[in-house]
């Protein structure tokens, strides 16, 4: 187990439970081994993620990608019962206050980014981000049937902010 790691997990546990205080617990538990083990690695692929895990928290590497995949699917497809879904359009208010407060308070301006990415004509991920140094930081998405109409970009704006 890699210690010093293993401290700075447990401390980016405690601040996504902190900021996320719409999530229970255990999902933000998860969320924060997700996301952590996405920026150690610089990669968001299951395994990869899974095996950094594993490693660090001395777990089997399928007992943390069995936890990994539960976070993310609908209740009906977990393994065990009584298991909720994660509305995840819950998870886009505090997303955004969160990052509005590292945002330097002297900074007045906050640049926005609409996108639409498809996947073949299966798919469109409507997503609208917070542009911070080049980087956009995406605070809200839905996916959509790529050649289905609806009411696109304006509803997921609606789902970040309700007046």
């Amino acid at each position: 187990m890699q210690i010093g790691k293993s401290e700075e997990l447990r401390q980016w546990t405690r601040k996504v439970i902190e900021k996320m205080p719409n999530l229970t617990k255990p999902q933000a538990v998860v969320l924060a081994m997700w996301s952590f083990g996405i920026v150690m690695t610089q990669s968001s692929g299951l395994t990869t993620v899974s095996v950094f895990l594993a490693e660090l928290l001395g777990k089997k590497e399928n007992t943390v990608r069995q936890q990994l995949r539960e976070w993310y699917r609908d209740a009906e497809d977990k393994t065990k019962t009584g298991r909720t879904s994660l509305d995840i359009t819950t998870c886009f208010s505090p997303l955004l206050c969160w990052i509005l407060s590292l945002w330097p308070q002297n900074e007045k301006r906050l640049a926005l980014a609409a996108d639409a990415s498809t996947l073949s004509d299966r798919f469109t991920v409507l997503a609208i981000s917070i542009v911070y140094r080049g980087c956009g930081i995406p605070i809200a998405w839905k996916i959509v049937e790529a050649t289905k109409p609806g009411r696109g970009l304006r509803g997921v704006i609606r789902l970040v902010y309700t007046p």
